[in-house]
């Protein structure tokens, strides 16, 4: 699709998440003639900013008018198979994901991060460290993409020097056919999302791959070489058609040319043929980060930096400014004795495991929300050592406390307020009370901003009884 084709042409929006709004708005500005269509309903203070900008819409279904369309643009929330999607594919109306539909017109250089777990703090530190060096080189840099800001609300504000740091979910990617990225990360492939993909990882990982689908030789894509799953898959170098980048904690540089790895204590590099050292593990580990999985996103973010070219002192400079992303394993207060951590954005059972090895000592963990296929047997043996006493919510609590039933003691709780109540009168002073809930949380919230942004709310109360 050429940018100038779209004037005119009528596309139908479905969904009216933050993607779908901000994929309307730049149809509209681009001439074409959008309709937004959600099955659910559109908040009065979007619908205001639909009005203002003479743009059609649908609430509470989707009416024969949506199929009256050119091309239809699908919010990443929206599933493949829901009918109105199949019948814009059965009358041949080409379906697109709203970032696909963003980049046609972006004139900026892309880091396009994916990935199971690590996808948002890579995304953070990637974006802190283009901005230390954009600082000194003219460019700005953009976080956009899954972190919570529409690549489509941006795209039309960048310049051809400045960087799209673009964190992709394998929804986005589903749909995006020409969508091609000057750098893809890859982090890690773990089971996720099993519900939307037949249950079958395979699946999973095929939308994962699409970040590197269209990617020239001349493009690059760095991966977790200490994951099974990609150690695997890029064994053989044909799969994929740009210049590979391996990082890992364990990597062996002797074995594997061009990628970053450790080495005596040091972040070092090799991409490019010569090594440099990047930043000592130590000093970035005691300031910014905790857990392997996190010196693991230092390397991924420090590869992708390298690859474009940007120096490692400014790497290092944006690696020991870096104070953590919220809800990822954030510091929420001290309270009762205990230590209150907010790990909101762990919606699958991988990251909450990294979340267990991360944190000291024994825990009690408030876990559960909407299951996404679960197969809880997998932490069995880290709960059993790390965790005195579960307390299980949302829709998936059942589950979860037949799952670990004669492991460790398990309370059920009928709301996050009555799950802190409980944590704070069974813990004890010393220990930690670890919210990583490893289900998504549409059950009871919005998203896992919503719930995280809550669970820090009872700490802060909790604290000021």
């Amino acid at each position: 699709m050429e940018r100038n084709e779209l004037k005119g042409k009528k596309v139908s929006v479905i969904g009216a998440g933050r993607s779908g709004i901000a994929a309307a708005l730049l149809l509209s500005r681009k001439g074409a003639e959008p309709f937004l269509s959600d099955h659910a309903g559109i908040s009065e203070e979007e619908l205001d900013g639909l009005r203002s900008q003479g743009i059609p819409f649908e609430q509470g279904g989707h009416s024969p008018r949506v199929h009256d369309a050119d091309l239809c643009i699908v919010s990443p929330g929206v599933p493949l198979n829901v009918p109105v999607v199949r019948t814009m594919e059965e009358r041949g109306v080409p379906v697109y994901s709203e970032v696909e539909l963003a980049s046609w017109f972006c004139t900026a250089r892309i880091i396009a991060i994916t990935g199971t777990d690590g996808k948002t703090t890579t995304t953070t530190l990637i974006h802190r460290i283009c901005e230390t060096d954009g600082r000194a080189a003219g460019y700005r840099a953009y976080a956009v993409g899954n972190i919570g800001v529409p690549f489509s609300s941006k795209v039309l504000e960048m310049a051809p020097a400045d960087v799209a740091v673009l964190e992709l979910s394998s929804y986005q990617l589903e749909r995006s056919e020409t969508f091609r990225p000057d750098i893809a990360v890859m982090t890690n492939i773990t089971p996720d999302h099993l519900d939307r993909y037949g249950g079958d990882i395979q699946n999973y990982a095929r939308a994962k791959f699409r970040i590197y689908a269209n990617q020239e030789s001349w493009d690059t894509l760095v991966y977790n070489h200490d994951d099974p799953f990609l150690r695997q898959h890029f064994s053989d170098e044909r799969v994929c058609p740009s210049r590979l980048v391996p990082f890992g904690i364990h990597l062996d540089p002797e074995k594997t040319n061009g990628s970053v790895f450790l080495e005596d204590g040091l972040i070092m590099s090799s991409v490019g043929g010569s090594r440099k050292e990047v930043a000592g593990i130590d000093e970035i580990m005691k300031r910014s980060f905790r857990g392997d999985h996190n010196l693991s996103n230092a390397l991924a973010s420090s590869a992708a930096a390298v690859a474009a070219g940007i120096a490692p002192s400014a790497i290092r400079e944006a690696l020991l400014d870096f104070r953590g992303v919220e809800h990822r394993q954030e510091f929420a207060g001290n309270a009762g004795g205990l230590e209150w951590i907010n790990d909101s954005k762990a919606t699958n059972l991988n990251a909450m495991r990294q979340a267990l090895l991360a944190t000291p000592g024994q825990v009690v963990l408030i876990a559960g929300g909407r299951d996404k296929g679960n197969d809880y047997r997998l932490i069995t043996d880290l709960v059993l050592t790390k965790v005195t006493c579960i307390i299980a919510i949302g829709e998936s609590k059942m589950n979860i406390a037949k799952a670990f039933d004669g492991i460790v003691s398990v309370r059920t709780a009928g709301s996050l307020a009555e799950a802190v109540s409980l944590a704070r009168s069974i813990g004890s002073t010393g220990q930690s009370v670890l919210f990583s809930p490893g289900c998504a949380s549409f059950d009871m919230f919005t998203n896992y901003e919503e719930r995280g942004k809550l669970f820090k709310q009872l700490v802060r109360e909790l604290d000021s009884c």
